[in-house]
């Protein structure tokens, strides 16, 4: 599984001076992976979310993670703000070791699980690479 970088996170910069640095809208929610022995486990943490308003596509060996506000959201006149609830897409590269059909998720806790089983015996084979 690889990581895509075209990754739909936008975000607009504002006219406003005192807000230049922060980026509105739609926001890239953090994601870890890590492997275990039958699966990829990805945890993408999106806190405050309602889980009916996540969408996991897959589009060729692409797979969609992404997350869509409801109609009237409120959005306050932040003081301080330091994460969004609000939109997000991220798009990850499956490779052919990854079982798509099987693929599920939970949303618990403001993390959302993706699980991505891994075909057996369609590991990718480790390789060194010398630095020169």
């Amino acid at each position: 599984m690889h990581y895509n970088e075209s990754c739909a996170a936008k975000g607009n910069r504002t006219g406003n001076p005192a807000r230049s640095g922060f980026i509105r809208s739609m926001q890239r929610a953090a994601v870890n992976i890590y492997k275990t022995e039958n699966s990829y486990e990805m945890l993408v943490f999106a806190p405050g979310r309602i889980k009916e308003h996540f969408h996991l596509a897959i589009n060729g060996n692409e797979l969609t993670v992404s997350y869509t506000p409801p109609e009237g959201f409120h959005r306050p006149e932040w003081i301080v703000r330091e994460y969004s609830r609000g939109g997000f897409s991220r798009t990850f590269t499956l490779d052919e070791s990854i079982d798509s059909k099987n693929i599920s998720a939970k949303y618990a806790d403001g993390v959302l699980q993706v699980s991505l089983p891994i075909i057996a015996g369609k590991e990718n084979a480790k390789q060194e690479i010398v630095i020169n």
